[in-house]
């Protein structure tokens, strides 16, 4: 047999300090996947979450609130399931207003009937999938590597990766969509080695599944193909037809949803609005970078209310060519060294989601490949590709003892920055994956709850802050084309994200001085005084 074509040549059994150490980095991966769940910040797209959750629609709480001087309970009602609204009312709001399928929201809304409807219980359903991906993706090696040694290091690099952690604690589908990729990725595999059709029957089943847990699943699906016709060489063969009639049975089973989005275009589109800003191609290449050493470690990354100053380069500028170096090493020695089936399979997960996303940047505009979590099908190739490296690296025949050695030392540093990084974003309100408004949310809610008295007007109903402010707060919901009533009882006035109609009218009409309490990177509060 040729060693190049055999993965498993390659590998001895692991010695006893892997065990101990890949044990020791699942336990500590599971245990800050739970830890202060409750006490980051609810940020928007969390809050989005809730309001689909509970059923109801922004313009029906833009109607029942509009006009009213509420408290934070009335707020936070749009927050949880509500006896109102039933599980029909979460698909409903779904179909109206966003561009989300509704498999995860229908099962968080399930989960918090059982469990309770507080922020942690909200987040502890992405927390409880993410553990799922660990045995997923230790079942992907073996198919892939016919690794058990390659299984336990992707264990190890994404038990501690903060990429994975940080969306592993968020109210958002993330984790549900990693778990469905690695799970279709892995029964395509086995289908194509055992060729049965309930084997492909399960695959049809993955891929619905992972279409109504994220659109995105697309582009996986299609790099599916494009290795599954790379490795039948191009033919029609009876895999390749297997493939195209499951792919096929999966995109039917979600054609319901599929006519949902066509019904509702003109939502979609203002749905996804906020990404069509053209960003130069130095800001986007930057963030790529930052985004993938993110993967594995961002302990450098320093929270401040300081809009110049997100990033601390001390360490950063050091390790995150190191990084990319380790990262490309990985793929070249994939491309080289594994077999075919392996190595495209690898590239393909990477390519297909990686290229359709930079692509729709570069050439129709926008910043979508500036957020990480669309490239999550790419971050698990790459960390495939890193496990094959360091097990192959630490336990090779044709490794010599020093080569092994030093190895041992880059596996245990990249873990061990891994491992850092979590403790230290354990203990923050905020990252960088909340970094578009969340640093300007927490210094709002800050200086909103030292007011003794004070009322909070905003346009529309400020539900990502509602989950921060004290219950002394009371909020106006205010409509600029109305007359606008302020009660004199209030110590402190305060606006929050005003339109410039909104503004004119307390100025001009009711004579209030409008000043800048704290001016955000991307919103602003600030705090009325009469004239």
């Amino acid at each position: 047999m040729n060693p190049k074509h055999s993965v498993t040549t390659f590998f001895r059994s692991p010695q006893k300090w892997v065990n101990i150490l890949i044990i020791i980095l699942l336990l500590l991966g599971i245990f800050f996947r739970f830890v202060n769940l409750d006490k980051k910040v609810y940020w928007g797209d969390e809050s989005s979450t809730s309001l689909r959750i509970s059923g109801y629609t922004s313009a029906e709480v833009q109607q029942a609130l509009q006009g009213h001087i509420v408290g934070i309970e009335d707020i936070l009602k749009y927050q949880h399931p509500n006896p109102e609204k039933k599980l029909i009312d979460t698909v409903r709001s779904l179909a109206v207003e966003d561009t989300h399928p509704p498999l995860y929201f229908v099962m968080v809304r399930v989960w918090m009937e059982w469990f309770g409807d507080s922020m942690a219980v909200t987040r502890s359903f992405s927390a409880a999938m993410s553990l799922l991906i660990f045995p997923c993706i230790y079942w992907l090696c073996l198919e892939l590597f016919e690794s058990s040694l390659v299984g336990w290091i992707a264990i190890a690099l994404i038990a501690v990766s903060p990429f994975h952690l940080l969306y592993a604690q968020e109210a958002r589908m993330y984790s549900l969509w990693t778990v469905l990729i690695l799970l279709s990725s892995t029964v395509l595999l086995r289908a194509m080695r055992i060729g049965t059709k309930l084997n492909w029957v399960i695959y049809a089943l993955t891929v619905a599944l992972g279409l109504y847990s994220y659109l995105f699943t697309i582009f996986v699906a299609i790099g599916h193909g494009i290795y599954v016709l790379i490795i039948e060489r191009c033919r029609l063969s009876r895999t390749f037809i297997s493939y195209l009639l499951a792919s096929l049975a999966g995109v039917l089973i979600f054609s319901p949803w599929i006519l949902v989005i066509i019904a509702n275009k003109s939502s979609v589109e203002q749905a996804i609005s906020w990404a069509t800003e053209n960003m130069s191609l130095s800001f986007l290449v930057t963030h790529w970078i930052y985004n993938l050493s993110y993967v594995f470690m961002d302990f450098w990354y320093v929270f401040t209310y300081n809009p110049e100053a997100h990033f601390n380069w001390h360490f950063g500028k050091y390790l995150i060519p190191l990084i990319l170096i380790l990262v490309g090493y990985s793929l070249y020695l994939l491309y080289r060294k594994a077999p075919e089936r392996t190595s495209v399979f690898v590239l393909t997960l990477i390519g297909s989601t990686g290229l359709a996303v930079l692509l729709h940047d570069l050439i129709t505009g926008g910043y979508l490949s500036i957020m990480g979590r669309y490239f999550i099908p790419c971050y698990i190739g790459i960390e495939l590709a890193v496990a094959h490296l360091l097990a192959r690296q630490i336990s090779s025949i044709s490794v010599n003892i020093w080569q092994q050695r030093m190895w041992k030392f880059v596996t245990v540093l990249l873990l061990s920055g891994g491992v850092l990084s979590c403790i230290i974003s354990s203990q923050n309100e905020t990252w960088w994956n909340k970094r578009t408004t969340s640093d300007d949310e927490l210094h709002a809610i800050h200086i909103i709850n030292q007011a003794t008295q004070p009322l909070l007007i905003a346009e529309s109903a400020p539900l990502t802050l509602s989950h921060k402010l004290n219950r002394n707060v009371k909020i106006l919901v205010a409509n600029p084309s109305s007359i606008i009533d302020i009660p004199h009882s209030f110590t402190h006035l305060f606006l929050w994200q005003p339109s410039q109609e909104l503004g004119s009218k307390l100025e001009k009409e009711q004579n209030y001085k409008i000043t800048m309490a704290y001016k955000g990177r991307k919103q602003n509060l600030w705090q009325l005084d009469k004239e």
